[in-house]
């Protein structure tokens, strides 16, 4: 057996399959599936199942297996499988240690699904997020449901899955804005279908912008007591985008805002991803750039008036962020 072959089977519940003359001849439930058709690219690095049909006693299932190339799986996130199914019988779907995340939404129907420990009541409109490698299982009610889903992977992924845990974002989810996610949906799929030369690239675009909405949805202010909602997190942010020219200390900054320091650093770090001092030197650092580019002030004026301070201290902490000094960064990005 191929390791391609393999690599598809991961993903199937397949009794049997044949190749044969570059067609797959497959078995589900004993019986004989047509219109499922192996594509080789001329360089001979994608494969998939193009528009493929599955009539079952379980799901009628139409679905794409996608192998991306080798750039592709080492640089970035790519489709696995992706498809919709609507369920014929009640039925329950295992899997685990799957090196896979799986996003899929219920346009219809309900269910249940079991991930870590927990079960969660699916119903139409809710959204799913899981990392593959725990085990899972899925099943519909008698009010049969319709799916849509995509297993995906990337280099990245289980760092961005790990964040989007970490600022609250939860398995199973209803969201606000279901027609981005089936636009989305809708547009990965389309690509993967196609013969676009540039393929990859659309699908990890297509990808990022799945993740990008995910993220925004993870963070749930309506959950956590009141001074930890995003809104106050925002204006403690604008505050610091508005004042990076003063002296900003975080107990002072802790006390006009009524919260616990080392709670604010939490919080400010799960929802913005980095630390409120460390936003706070990247937001001088980019005045600095800005001044360093497109004035002839000094070194020392310009550390002063962006609240970094004396130049010796300028200098150490930009050469840290940009890697270069403040005379090199001038020099080359100044215009003449």
């Amino acid at each position: 057996m191929s390791n391609q072959i393999k690599h598809i089977a991961m993903f199937l519940d397949y009794i049997d399959f044949i190749l044969l003359h570059d067609k797959i001849y497959l078995y589900i439930n004993n019986k004989y599936i047509k219109n499922v058709i192996f594509i080789k690219t001329k360089k001979g690095h994608h494969y998939m199942f193009q528009n493929a049909l599955f009539h079952g006693d379980l799901v009628n299932t139409s679905r794409i297996i996608y192998t991306p190339s080798d750039f592709a799986k080492l640089s970035l996130f790519h489709i696995q499988e992706i498809g919709s199914l609507q369920a014929t019988k009640p039925h329950i779907s295992k899997r685990e240690n799957l090196a896979s995340y799986l996003f899929f939404i219920v346009n219809s129907g309900s269910g249940t699904l079991s991930y870590d420990d927990s079960t969660y009541q699916l119903n139409a409109g809710d959204c799913v997020f899981i990392d593959c490698k725990k085990p899972y299982s899925h099943s519909t009610s008698e009010d049969l449901w319709h799916l849509c889903w995509v297993h995906f992977f990337g280099p990245t992924v289980a760092n961005i899955y790990q964040k989007y845990i970490e600022r609250g974002g939860t398995p199973v989810f209803h969201t606000k804005n279901l027609s981005s996610y089936l636009s989305v949906f809708t547009d990965l799929y389309n690509i993967a279908s196609s013969s676009s030369y540039i393929r990859d690239m659309e699908i990890n675009t297509g990808i990022a912008k799945l993740l990008s909405l995910l993220m925004a949805d993870s963070w749930h202010p309506d959950r956590t007591p009141l001074v930890t909602k995003k809104s106050n997190l925002l204006e403690i942010k604008n505050y610091l985008d508005e004042n990076y020219n003063k002296k900003i200390v975080l107990d002072d900054l802790a006390e006009h805002y009524f919260i616990n320091k080392y709670y604010l650093t939490r919080i400010f770090k799960e929802q913005f991803g980095v630390s409120i001092m460390d936003y706070l030197l990247s937001v001088r650092i980019t005045h600095a750039k800005n001044l360093l580019r497109f004035s002839n002030k000094s070194a020392e004026q310009i550390g002063l008036e962006c609240g970094i301070g004396d130049v010796y201290y300028f200098s150490r902490v930009f050469k840290k962020v940009e890697g270069i000094s403040i005379r090199e960064y001038r020099k080359a990005w100044r215009t003449n």
